[in-house]
């Protein structure tokens, strides 16, 4: 329970726990349903899938895309989920090639080095 002064509203985003339950909550009513979270020393973790690690600290959730490290307000955790979701769901077209991907559709290997 939170430490709140008499006649102070509740904000649930101040404390990062909380806060992080909330995106884990609202991420699991976007399908993320295998997520583990952990608190401690002011701030909390999300772990969503294992690319995806948010943490929220000083009011914020943080993340990293594509190398570039994304915050969103800790007080909106249903747009924390949807920015979240648009990015572990997006079109196969749109995410970068796998260099490892082979398109042979089962043909034996062509001009191999050996």
């Amino acid at each position: 329970m939170l430490a709140v002064r008499a006649g102070t509203a509740y904000l649930p985003w101040h404390d990062p726990r909380e806060a992080t339950r909330l995106l884990r909550y609202a991420l699991h009513r976007e399908g993320f349903t295998h997520t583990y979270q952990s608190s401690g020393n002011g701030m909390a973790v999300l772990s969503v899938t294992t690319e995806l690690t948010v943490w929220c600290r000083k009011g914020s959730f943080v993340w990293t895309e594509d190398g570039l490290t994304v915050t969103h307000p800790s007080g909106d955790p249903a747009g924390a989920a949807q920015l979240i979701k648009r990015h572990l769901r997006r079109p196969a077209e749109e995410d970068p090639q796998d260099i490892w991907e082979d398109d042979s559709a089962g043909r034996p290997p062509q001009g191999s080095v050996r």
